[in-house]
């Protein structure tokens, strides 16, 4: 692809102008947003999405779209695992629901900020040392085994949060949206900002998933950033559309898992092809391994998010079914009484 400064400088203006606009008409006043309101605005952003895709596949060939439709898929599930982890950390917090747009807005603000230092990073060490394939397809390996496990540990209770509360007077009560408050004439940070260094933590750990697996699905630095603007937008709409779902999606983590040991051994696979490391194959390219094509990449990912999901739904509801059966056989009893 060739893409100017120009078309850069446009895009990450489009892409700020977009939070913005999210900010200041949504996030300034505190409320929770309606099912009617999420819904639009997801649908809205999805939609964006999609079309923004279809154009790159009309303008570069649809070998590019499709590494753009795979990527934003890979990237929309991977930012639900997230929404998932912020869920949890905003219990944790007792984050009053009127202010958790807020919560989700820096959320999302710090977790593109680091991605777009990860690309940057990543880019310039693909374009310099063929080896970080290996390395990446390593690191997406073990990242799948820990999607596995699951999350494991209190994510509210962080290395960030603890330093925090250690250097700084913290006060137990929310002062409505605001970061810090005054109490008796001292200044104190409030749990809300507790609450956006916890996730703000829990975005720098998810970006070292997101980028690498990403990367092995393009080489294209335009295309990783686009494609996780766009799963990132919407994504505090979408928290308040599928909030009740998340807790029901508990084959999600095995979905992902299954991707990002996929998307690895394509890593791997590609590393061998333009080999240069002395002592795989005498630092010559290993051209009898297969190149996985990027239609096949695309289906297979959505094949897998497909399944993830049917399987969670269906496992959900016939666990709901089990326990209202099991509620019904622990009931004592009772004759009607005789009326004559």
């Amino acid at each position: 692809m060739n893409i100017t400064p120009t078309i850069w400088i446009i895009t990450i203006a489009v892409t700020i102008a977009f939070f913005a606009y999210e900010f200041f008409a949504h996030v300034r006043k505190p409320h929770e947003p309606t099912v009617g309101e999420s819904a639009r605005w997801s649908a809205f952003y999805i939609g964006l999405a999609l079309l923004f895709g279809v154009g790159i596949g009309i303008v570069s060939g649809w070998r590019y779209g499709g590494e753009y439709f795979a990527g934003y898929l890979t990237e929309k599930a991977l930012s639900i695992d997230n929404l998932f982890v912020f869920l949890i950390v905003m219990a944790a917090f007792s984050v009053p629901k009127a202010y958790q747009q807020k919560v989700l807005m820096f959320g999302i603000i710090i977790a593109l900020i680091m991605r777009g230092g990860f690309i940057a990073v990543g880019a310039a060490l693909i374009e310099n040392f063929s080896w970080v394939f290996y390395l990446f397809g390593a690191l997406l390996f073990v990242l799948a085994y820990m999607q596995v496990r699951g999350h494991e540990g209190n994510p509210a209770d962080n290395l960030f949060v603890r330093l925090a509360r250690r250097v700084l007077p913290v006060s137990e009560e929310y002062d409505r949206d605001k970061l810090t408050t005054k109490i008796n004439g001292k200044r104190f940070v409030t749990p809300m900002l507790l609450t956006i260094i916890a996730i703000g933590f829990i975005d720098l750990v998810f970006a070292i998933d997101s980028i690498p697996a990403i990367y092995g699905l393009t080489s294209e630095a335009y295309i990783v950033f686009t494609a996780n603007a766009f799963a990132l937008m919407g994504l505090r709409q979408l928290f308040f559309l599928i909030g009740g779902l998340l807790e029901r999606l508990v084959y999600l983590s095995q979905g992902l898992a299954v991707i990002l040991g996929f998307i690895g051994l394509k890593l791997v696979f590609h590393a061998l092809h333009v080999n240069e490391v002395p002592f795989i194959n005498g630092g010559e390219p290993v051209l009898w391994v297969p190149e996985i094509p990027i239609w096949f990449s695309l289906v297979f990912i959505a094949a897998t998010v497909a399944v993830a999901t049917v399987a969670s739904l269906a496992k959900t509801r016939g666990d709901a079914a089990k326990a209202d059966r099991g509620q019904v056989e622990g009931q004592p009893i009772t004759k009607a009484k005789d009326s004559h």
